[in-house]
């Protein structure tokens, strides 16, 4: 492991230092890792023109960084744990040794079927090592990965593979998420039919059931490989060259393909990994994630490899065979440090704390939050019954365009606050911006998140589409990135995540973000989750309308209703007060975990007609449902 910020006046030093000289800190923290010729440059380039880039000219291939360096000082050691779907299926652990072993066999493998520096290779895989092993051996012979998650439809999937143009598509025969299969070779096979770009289709065993076969284009992986060599020599890249592209959505409802680059990705994803969870030698961090997302890119795949940690790759559910899987897998390889998202703290807050106290959870040493703001409630349950008040929590803030971790406790190492992302970490920049575009001054203040220096992990463009990337991220605010969050800095500096600027309200003239107002709303002893969006208003123009998933279904709704008035007005004030509340069996979710609010939106503007498409939902089915409704 490398060199940790151990306190926080080291903290506050590196901050300084990297306000005085940001390019000389990342330099220095670049210095760190391989490089096969140093950088001509450190950085170039700005937010006005979004033509961004660091340590450019400097050449690495960041599969050396992740593994072939570690070969001779910890070879040996785990690299990954596969926990299964099933607690009791086939459990594997695989070294550096063997990782790097596997990787350079794929790399062959995809060289062999013409994938070439450059080539765009689609990824749509169960949570499997495979699925890693498929990404590093893109990322070592040039091409460029995107990872779709496994849970996408056919169309969704078509539109990825369509718009980076990808000549090859890796998947599974199918997958099993909790008691339900996904046949994954059906779906593949219905996108690649408006897929002309794509040649090879190389298929992993998983499920064993039969599928359909394409002979000239369908291969099986396990017979790719078992003649490959386990030797390869990693394709040279340059650090501004692609390394993968994720796809992400956007206001339009079409989905943005953000890219991320070889050098400036790894160097930041790396310290970030490094300082914000202070994961030593032999700890065992795991991040619940899936590989489909940012976080299991940086926070599963690269950064902990960089590092030479020891990860866990979880291909099952939180609540599969029961409510207590999290905790069970924590006690069976005495994890110690676990990141996993408040839509999943939330969700098993709902069942009995019995499936928590079975298990022995003295091993935890840090717990993570990463997706959303996470509720004082959710903290505070958090923080007392998974990590017994003896966890630092660090509740952290990004985004999939930022690459890494921005705004966040160190663990151990910045006093925490219940629902506050805290402070940024050295070599970010946040400020808080107005409507007239100036910016926030001092303490006590709330405003729109903005960017207002360009850090290594950024992505810099839009595949395909850089006018997309310059109107969504730098035209707001003119020389800042603009994050779409609305945010406020208390008295202590330390901010707190209020929402999207597009869920943020206007009543009466009054901004109120609806993450605060559902956090309030959720400390109701009865309201497992609540979801707040605007509707027209005649008087206030507009209103407050309130979603709420109940533990027990209200016996008098207007009286229930008084209730949540009650507990906001305490918790922020009467303006905040929901206008309409309507009590529902679940919200519209992306299989992430975000809510669709702009699917709410329309509901309680009535506007019916104008859901748009929910195929892509967790649960479609609840669409009609929250439709067919009453609010009180």
């Amino acid at each position: 492991m490398w060199l940790q910020i151990q306190n926080f006046q080291e903290y506050l030093d590196d901050v300084q230092q990297s306000r005085a000289d940001v390019l000389k800190f990342w330099e220095h923290e670049a210095g760190t890792y391989y490089w096969r010729k140093p950088w001509d440059k450190v950085h170039s380039g700005g937010f006005e023109k979004g033509d961004v880039t660091w340590f450019e000219g400097g050449k690495l291939n960041i599969t050396e960084n992740a593994l072939d360096r570690h070969l001779n000082s910890i070879g040996n050691k785990t690299a990954f744990i596969f926990e299964p779907n099933h607690p009791d299926s086939f459990r594997r652990t695989i070294t550096y040794r063997q990782l790097h072993e596997d990787v350079c066999r794929f790399a062959n493998v995809l060289q062999d079927k013409g994938i070439e520096k450059g080539d765009r290779v689609c990824i749509y895989m169960a949570m499997t090592p495979e699925l890693m092993i498929a990404a590093l051996a893109c990322a070592r012979v040039g091409a460029v990965h995107s990872i779709v998650f496994a849970g996408f439809s056919a169309q969704s999937l078509a539109e990825r593979i369509q718009d980076c143009d990808a000549k090859m598509l890796i998947t599974n025969d199918g997958l099993r998420r909790g008691d339900k299969h996904v046949p994954l070779k059906d779906i593949s096979d219905e996108a690649l039919e408006n897929c002309p770009s794509v040649h090879s289709v190389i298929v992993c065993q998983r499920t064993n059931r039969e599928i359909s076969w394409v002979e000239g284009r369908d291969e099986w992986w396990h017979m790719l490989i078992r003649n490959a060599s386990k030797e390869h020599k990693a394709v040279e890249m340059d650090a501004e060259d692609p390394l993968f592209i994720l796809y992400t959505s956007g206001s339009t409802g079409k989905p943005k393909g953000v890219l991320h680059t070889c050098g400036g990705y790894m160097v930041y994803t790396s310290y970030t990994f490094r300082n914000v969870f202070q994961v030593r030698e032999d700890d065992v961090y795991w991040c619940t994630a899936d590989a489909g997302w940012i976080t299991g890119h940086s926070y599963i795949l690269y950064a902990p490899l960089v590092n030479g940690a020891t990860g866990i790759i979880f291909e099952g559910t939180p609540t599969y065979p029961d409510a207590g899987r999290f905790w069970e897998v924590v006690e069976k390889y005495r994890v110690t440090h676990f990141y996993t998202a408040p839509t999943a703290i939330r969700a098993l807050m709902t069942f009995d704390l019995d499936f928590v106290k079975k298990y022995d959870l003295s091993s935890l040493k840090v717990l993570g939050s990463v997706g959303e703001p996470i509720n004082e409630e959710a903290w505070n349950w958090y923080n007392t019954h998974i990590g017994g008040g003896r966890c630092p929590i660090v509740d952290t803030w990004w985004q999939t365009e930022t690459g890494g971790i921005m705004i966040s406790p160190l663990a151990g190492v910045t006093p925490t606050k219940p629902g506050f992302a805290t402070l940024p970490l050295p070599g970010i920049f946040p400020v808080l911006m107005d409507e007239n575009g100036d910016e926030i001054q001092g303490n006590g203040v709330s405003g729109n998140l903005c960017i207002s220096h360009p850090w290594p992990g950024m992505a810099r463009t839009v595949w395909g589409d850089h006018e997309r990337y310059l109107q969504t991220y730098m035209s707001a605010y003119k020389g800042y990135y603009f994050t779409g969050d609305g945010c406020r800095r208390d008295q202590d500096g330390y901010y707190r995540i209020t929402g999207r600027v597009d869920d943020v309200l206007n009543v009466s003239g009054h901004r109120l973000g609806t993450a605060e107002i559902e956090n309030a709303i959720n400390e109701h002893p009865n309201i497992v989750e609540s979801a707040v969006v605007g509707y027209p208003h005649d008087i206030k123009g507009q209103g407050i309308y309130a979603y709420l998933i109940c533990e027990h279904a209200p016996a008098d709704l207007k009286a229930f209703k008084a209730e949540v008035h009650q507990v906001v007005n305490k918790m922020i004030g009467p303006i905040a007060k929901p206008d309409l509340i309507q009590v529902v069996p679940g919200l519209p979710k992306t299989r992430s975990g975000k809510i669709m609010r702009r699917i709410l939106r329309k509901v309680a503007a009535k506007e019916h007609d104008q859901l748009g498409d929910v195929s892509t939902l967790l649960d479609p089915s609840i669409v009609p449902v929250i439709v067919e409704g009453e609010a009180c």
